[in-house]
């Protein structure tokens, strides 16, 4: 245990890259939503590892597991601009991105922004607006800007997307494309607590009487130190063999009997940069097979299709991502 306990200290004193801040503000971060959201530990890393790679995330869970009010306290916890978009049938592109109104005073019109403008954009029920308003949110979440009537209007940073959907009921939804699908860095599907932690979390409700969750929850990121651990995170060290281990799994997915469709390159970029903030959100300078692993099944959730065959046996996407991810030799 001693020996395990040195190495740790070892291998944080050696690093090229000083992580020792970004390591505590990510603690800082879990232990603010500690005072509401009861486990959910791979959802909060996850949550945490889009954002300082500048990815946007699709959160997947039946009503009422918490994926709303984590999101929103998440977005809490840092110093930034956050706004919530209800999306509805009837939601128009203009009720996201803003529209011009013309104005007395200038006798010219004048570009309104729309609730998209902000640093952490909560969408709820992603899948419940139409096709155009879905695809208005293209050029958002991939050149972090709007086109309006000729001119540009770039996105402040940190822009961060957090959307929700419930798997279970389709009535009155439309499927997002998976054009769109694949801007999300991370699919992540939230389950039911054990009993252990509905326990918890029905004892934490009773104990708060009065106390609004949000009310708990202090800001303890700002945009400044966001913006000096992603670039911390970008020269976190990838050994070849790690690059070809990512390259060899993705590669897998193309032509693998169970899947109809694979993943692209991009995902193999998504998995590389995934796995640089997890590693370095545990004080590393250095990405391990396990870091890649870790990456692999929020990666790939979204962005391969299983064959209607094995889909109707009731087969995951997550398991044919492990079963890939296990014949794949580990570099050493």
């Amino acid at each position: 245990m001693e020996n395990t306990e040195s190495q740790n200290q070892n291998l944080e004193f050696d690093n090229r890259i000083p992580l020792g801040d970004l390591k505590n503000a990510v603690a800082n971060v879990k232990s603010e939503l500690a005072k509401v959201i009861v486990g959910q530990e791979n959802f909060i890393d996850q949550l945490i590892v889009s954002l300082l790679v500048d990815g946007h995330v699709l959160i997947e869970g039946v009503p009422g597991i918490a994926k709303t009010i984590t999101a929103k306290l998440f977005a809490k916890t840092l110093k930034t601009d956050f706004s919530r978009i209800q999306f509805t049938p009837d939601l128009m592109p203009s009720d996201i991105l803003g529209t011009s109104i013309f104005s007395a005073k200038s006798s010219e019109f004048e570009f309104k922004k729309g609730p998209i403008f902000s640093n952490i954009v909560l969408i709820d029920e992603i899948n419940r607006a139409p096709a155009k308003t879905q695809a208005a949110l293209f050029e958002t979440m991939e050149e972090r800007q709007i086109t309006m009537d000729g001119a540009t209007y770039p996105m402040d940073a940190p822009f961060m997307v957090l959307a929700t959907q419930n798997p279970i009921e389709q009535e009155g939804t439309y499927a997002l494309p998976e054009a769109q699908l694949d801007r999300f860095l991370f699919k992540i599907k939230v389950d039911y607590p054990s009993l252990e932690e509905e326990v918890q979390i029905i004892q934490t409700h009773h104990e708060r009487k009065e106390e609004k969750p949000h009310d708990l929850i202090k800001g303890v990121l700002t945009a400044d130190q966001l913006a000096d651990y992603k670039r911390k995170i970008r020269n976190v060290i990838v050994e070849k063999k790690i690059v070809r281990y990512i390259a060899d799994i993705i590669t897998k997915t193309r032509n693998h009997p169970h899947l109809y469709l694979g993943g692209s390159p991009r995902a193999s970029i998504a998995t590389l940069n995934a796995a640089k903030a997890f590693a370095a959100i545990q004080g590393r300078d250095f990405v391990t097979p396990d870091d890649v692993k870790r990456a692999l099944v929020p990666v790939l959730n979204h962005r391969i299709i299983l064959t209607p065959e094995r889909e109707m046996e009731g087969m995951t996407t997550d398991s044919v991502v492990h079963m890939i991810s296990e014949s794949v030799e580990i570099p050493r």
